[in-house]
């Protein structure tokens, strides 16, 4: 090789390797932007329900658990209507006796249930609320927040 070559070769490489480092240093601090804001935007989010009153003392917690056990059992079955409606929307949807009517007839039926056991579990924590001391309350006040009430559905993508 000639001594012109290898320069024009030595100048592409390092061309090429100022670029790769130029596009490698963008991505990292996008994601690592990108990483922040969601864990700022997540921070009070992702506090389960029970890491909320386990932070308050033993004797506040227990019967907190007790209480908020009994709401979310009695949401269950509206719960439960909504996610079998809406597995049954999605069935109908992939089968090949598609119906958009009963789709959105079963959809609708997923939503109303969902907000029903929305309800009640918003009801009941505000009535348990209204039992507490002032500062156990205020401390609590971020169950009323629309989160993901386990860590293992805080960790997963939102479904939609």
């Amino acid at each position: 090789m000639t001594s012109r070559t290898l320069k024009t070769a030595l100048a592409v490489s390092v061309a090429l390797n100022v670029f790769l480092v130029a596009g490698g240093a963008a991505v990292w601090v996008k994601t690592r932007d990108a990483a922040r804001a969601e864990q700022s935007s997540r921070s009070s989010r992702t506090e389960t329900v029970m890491e909320l009153v386990n932070a308050r003392s033993p004797a506040v917690a227990e019967p907190l658990k007790e209480k908020l056990r009994a709401i979310a059992l009695m949401a269950r079955p509206d719960f439960e209507q909504a996610r079998a409606a809406r597995r049954e929307a999605i069935n109908i949807t992939a089968s090949d006796d598609f119906d958009a009517e009963k789709v959105d007839a079963l959809l609708a039926t997923s939503r109303a249930a969902e907000a029903r056991g929305r309800a009640v579990l918003e009801t009941g924590a505000v009535r348990v609320l209204a039992e507490q001391q002032p500062d156990d309350r205020k401390a609590l006040a971020r169950v009323l927040a629309r989160h993901r009430t386990s860590k293992a559905k805080a960790e997963k993508p939102a479904e939609k």
